[in-house]
């Protein structure tokens, strides 16, 4: 999948807020932080991102260059190609160390957590995203590391790498079902479940929600973004046995309350919510 980065000049943070929401109902999935100008006080830029496919749906591309000029913001769009994110990575990547050794991950050229640990995660992330650096997935493992898995049936909505799917499985989950939309995550799924030995538990799954229908899970993990968080709500409602734990995350802090009153309308009760570095996770219960 390709990506249009959209690289917005704003006034300030509060200013980025706003853009960011407004772009958000229109199919962005992700943003950058707020990034200050350092030569100009006060000012600064934001990012986001949207599939390319997204952006050209009917009339949504008008109305992104729309509202971006009727309130003044100039701004930078490029094409993104899906690309090989390996090297980039593995210069950059350490290994992440959740809650003092509760969940060490590391890739496949880093040595083993000195003095071990409780769950250690080995991923090769190539193009999927999910190696716990993003605050999101952070949040969504370290959520995970307070609940009990033993015996229990997950499904993981936009796996990506398979981290969230293999922690699952290291907590004593039975059946796991892995499921994403985009090919390359689905392949890297396979390769990561197979590294860390829980293939007999964890089924990587193409394709989206509606892969799952009619199935029934204990505990749902939905690290994806606010508008299919959104949009399948109702499906992810259905999906969970009565007493069933959703746990989601993917959002800005400031979409919580959006979130959280739409799950409310499908039976689902806010139970928890976290935050790190302005993202949100949010945990609910099926009534």
């Amino acid at each position: 999948m390709n990506y249009i980065e959209y690289n917005i000049q704003v006034p300030g943070p509060d200013e980025a807020e706003i853009v960011v929401a407004e772009l958000a109902e229109l199919g962005f999935e992700s943003f950058s932080d707020y990034l200050p100008d350092g030569f100009m006080p006060g000012a600064g830029s934001v990012k986001g991102y949207i599939p390319d496919t997204a952006e050209q749906e009917g009339t949504t591309h008008t109305a992104i260059q729309n509202f971006l000029y009727r309130e003044g913001y100039p701004y930078e769009r490029n094409e993104i190609e899906q690309q090989n994110w390996n090297a980039e990575w593995e210069s950059r990547f350490e290994p992440i160390d959740i809650l003092d050794g509760m969940c060490y991950i590391r890739a496949p050229f880093h040595a083993p957590k000195a003095g071990g640990a409780k769950h250690e995660i080995v991923i090769m992330p190539k193009m999927s995203f999910g190696t716990g650096h993003h605050a999101t997935t952070y949040l969504m493992a370290e959520q995970m590391l307070a609940m009990d898995f033993a015996g229990a049936s997950v499904l993981d909505m936009g796996s990506g790498t398979g981290i969230l799917a293999i922690l699952a499985a290291m907590r004593g989950a039975v059946v796991v079902d892995a499921v994403d939309i985009d090919t390359w995550a689905y392949e890297n799924c396979l390769e990561n479940i197979q590294t860390n030995g829980v293939q007999t538990v964890v089924c990587p799954i193409l394709g989206d929600v509606t892969a799952v229908a009619g199935k029934v899970y204990d505990y749902i993990l939905a690290n994806i973004n606010r508008n299919i968080l959104l949009g399948d709500m109702e499906r992810y409602a259905a999906g969970l046995r009565k007493g069933g734990l959703l746990l989601v995350s993917g959002i800005l802090d400031l979409d919580a309350d959006t979130l959280i009153g739409t799950a409310r309308r499908h039976g689902l009760v806010q139970t928890a919510t976290n935050t790190r570095d302005g993202w949100a996770q949010i945990t609910f219960q099926k009534a």
